[in-house]
C-alpha cells in the first residue's frame, strides 16, 4: 500500500521559498514606488523588514565594510550628536531623518543577490520610465513643470532626468554592440532635450558637465572618439537649447536676476541663494568646528539675516518667507554640525566612489560624485527623497554585478537587456 503525502505539504511552499518571494517582490515594489511618496512610505519600511526575515542581520558585518555603508553611518551618527548642542532637537531629529533615508541603501543591497538582481533591474526600470512617461505627458499635453500626480517638482524630475542621461552614456560608452549603442545614445540625447525644458538651471548644468566628464575619462585614450562626443553633444545641447521656451525664460529670467543684483536687490531666485550663502558662510566662521546644532541652520538665517551686513538682505524673506535650507549641501552640514559634518560628507562621496571603482566602475562612480557635487552647490540634495532613493538603487545594482571593468558593464547590459 502506497502512501502519499498530506495534501498541504504538497501545495505549501517552505519558509525558504516565501521568504525568497518576499526579497524579490520588495525589491521589485521598491523600483516602482520611490517615484511616488505614498508609495515609497511602505517601501521604505518594507525593505528592512524583508532584510531581517532574509537573515540580513547576520550579514550585516559585510554590508558594513562598505565604503560607502561607512560614510553613510559616520554622516549619520555626526548629525545625531549635532542633536545634543541644538536648540531646537525637534527640528535637529527631522534634519537627521532626512540623511537617514541614505541607510535604507544597506537593507536594499543586503537582499539583494544573483537570482534577485533581474527583479530589482525589473522593477527599477519600470519605474523609471513609468515617471519619465507621466513626465511627458506632464510637459507635453498639460505644459506643466515637474511631475505634480507624483508629487515631484521640477528640480526633482530634472535631477531624474540628468541621472538618467550619465547613465544611458556610461551604458553607451561600454557596450559593444552596435545597436544597444545606438539606443543608449538616443536615450541620452532624449533625455538631455527634456531637461533642457524643464526651469531646473543648476541640475542641467551638473548634467552638462558630468556627462562631460564621464565621457572624457572613458575616451581619455581614444582622441577621435572624444572629439565625435564633443559635437554630437555639443550640437544636442545647442538644439534643445534653442528649441527650448523653457531654456530661453530661465535664461531671461537670469539676465533679469543680474539687473537686480547691480541695484543690490536680492528678492529674486540667484538673489536669494547668494544671501543665503553668504550669511551660511558667516555663521560657519563663527563656529567652524562643531557648526550650530543639528536643526539650527534655517533658524539661523531667518535670525541673522535683518542684521548681517547692516540689514543688506532684510527684505529677502518678502522672495521667500520661509527657510528651509540653504541651497547648497556643503553649507548646509557645514551650518549644522561645521567641520565634522563637512569631513563626513567628504568621506560619504568618496565611499561612493570608492563602493562603484572597486567593482570597475570607476567612471561611473566619478561621474555621479561630480553630479551629485556640482547639484549639491546650488540646492540640497536630501530634499530630493525620490533622487536619494534612484542613487541607492543604481548603485546597489551595479556593484551586486560581478565582474570587472567594461566586461561587466557589457555583460550587465547584455545580460539583461537594457
Amino acid at each position: 500500500m502506497s502512501t502519499s503525502a498530506h495534501p498541504l505539504n504538497l501545495v505549501q511552499p517552505t519558509a525558504r521559498a516565501w521568504r525568497e518571494m518576499l526579497a524579490k517582490s520588495v525589491l521589485f515594489f521598491f523600483g516602482m514606488a520611490l517615484w511616488y511618496k505614498g508609495l515609497s512610505f511602505y517601501a521604505y519600511y518594507l525593505l528592512p523588514l524583508a532584510w531581517v526575515i532574509d537573515g540580513g542581520l547576520g550579514r550585516f558585518g559585510k554590508t558594513a565594510r562598505e565604503p560607502l555603508v561607512i560614510g553613510m553611518l559616520l554622516l549619520c551618527f555626526v548629525l545625531a550628536l549635532g542633536i545634543l548642542w541644538s536648540d531646537r532637537p525637534d527640528l535637529g531629529f527631522k534634519v537627521w531623518r532626512r540623511y537617514f533615508a541614505f541607510l535604507v541603501f544597506i537593507p536594499y543591497l543586503g537582499l539583494l543577490n544573483k537570482e534577485r538582481l533581474p527583479w530589482a533591474i525589473g522593477g527599477a526600470l519600470l519605474g523609471y520610465f513609468g515617471a519619465l512617461l507621466i513626465g511627458l505627458y506632464h510637459w507635453l499635453v498639460m505644459g506643466v513643470q515637474g511631475i505634480p500626480a507624483l508629487g515631484m517638482p521640477y528640480l526633482h524630475f530634472s535631477s531624474m532626468l540628468g541621472m538618467g542621461v550619465v547613465l544611458a552614456l556610461y551604458l553607451a560608452s561600454t557596450s559593444k554592440d552596435k545597436t544597444r549603442k545606438a539606443l543608449f545614445w538616443a536615450l541620452a540625447l532624449f533625455l538631455i532635450f527634456i531637461q533642457f525644458n524643464q526651469n531646473a538651471r543648476g541640475i542641467l548644468i551638473a548634467t552638462l558637465i558630468s556627462s562631460v566628464f564621464l565621457v572624457s575619462f572613458l575616451c581619455r585614450k581614444k582622441l577621435t572618439r572624444l572629439f565625435t562626443f564633443i559635437v554630437i553633444f555639443s550640437f544636442a545641447a545647442s538644439f534643445s537649447a534653442y528649441n527650448s521656451a523653457s531654456f530661453g525664460e530661465r535664461l531671461g529670467q537670469t539676465k533679469q536676476d543680474i539687473e537686480l543684483l547691480e541695484q543690490e536687490n536680492f528678492n529674486s531666485s540667484i538673489g536669494y541663494r547668494l544671501a543665503l550663502w553668504d550669511v551660511g558662510i558667516q555663521g560657519i566662521k563663527e563656529r567652524p568646528f562643531l557648526g550650530h546644532g543639528t536643526g539650527m541652520a534655517a533658524v539661523y538665517f531667518d535670525n541673522a539675516v535683518g542684521k548681517y551686513k547692516s540689514g543688506l538682505y532684510k527684505k529677502i524673506l518678502q522672495f521667500h518667507n520661509t527657510t528651509y535650507h540653504y541651497h547648497n549641501d556643503w553649507i548646509e552640514i557645514g551650518m549644522h554640525v561645521g567641520f565634522l559634518g563637512l569631513m563626513a560628507y567628504a568621506l560619504l562621496l568618496w565611499g561612493l566612489f570608492q563602493t562603484l571603482a572597486r567593482r570597475g566602475h570607476a567612471a561611473l562612480a566619478a561621474a555621479l560624485v561630480s553630479f551629485i557635487f556640482v547639484c549639491g552647490l546650488v540646492d540640497n540634495l536630501v530634499f530630493f527623497r525620490q533622487i536619494i532613493f534612484l542613487l541607492i538603487v543604481v548603485t546597489a545594482i551595479f556593484i551586486s554585478h560581478k565582474g570587472v571593468g567594461n566586461t561587466s558593464t557589457r555583460s550587465f547590459a547584455s545580460s539583461h537587456n537594457i
